[in-house]
C-alpha cells in the first residue's frame, strides 16, 4: 500500500476568492506523422508555508498586476519574467478538505469543490 488511499484531498483558494492566472507556457508543433500536438505546461515554484505540508511545489500564481506582463507575446528574454516565479503569499491563501469525489475523473459538479460538513 502506498499511502494514496490515506490522503485527504485539499481545496486551496485566495482569501479574497477572487480568480487567479497560473503562469503557464504553450505549444503547437507538427509531430512526424504530420498531425498538429498541442501541449502545455504549468510553471512552479518552491511551496509557501501553506502548501508546504502538502507537496514541496506549487503552481506559479500570478498577481492580476502581473498578468499583463506574463502574457505579452513582446516579452523575448526569459530572465525579464522570472521575477514573477515567487512564492504567493500564503497568508493570502486558504485551504479545506474537499470531497473524494475529486479522486475521479467522472465526477465534474459543484460538489468537488465543497466538503458538505452536514
Amino acid at each position: 500500500m502506498d499511502g494514496a488511499e490515506n490522503k485527504i484531498p485539499m481545496r486551496f483558494a485566495l482569501k479574497s476568492r477572487e480568480l487567479f492566472a497560473f503562469a503557464g507556457l504553450w505549444d503547437a508543433w507538427k509531430k512526424p506523422d504530420g498531425t498538429e500536438l498541442r501541449s502545455f505546461t504549468i510553471i512552479t515554484t518552491a511551496a509557501n508555508d501553506l502548501l508546504r505540508p502538502v507537496h514541496d511545489r506549487m503552481p506559479v500564481i500570478l498577481r492580476q498586476e502581473d498578468e499583463e506582463k506574463w502574457l505579452d507575446p513582446s516579452v523575448t528574454e526569459a530572465g525579464r519574467l522570472t521575477s514573477l516565479f515567487s512564492q504567493y503569499p500564503a497568508d493570502a491563501m486558504e485551504t479545506f478538505e474537499v470531497s473524494t469525489l475529486v479522486n475521479s475523473p467522472k465526477n465534474d459538479g459543484p460538489e468537488c469543490a465543497w466538503l458538505d460538513t452536514s
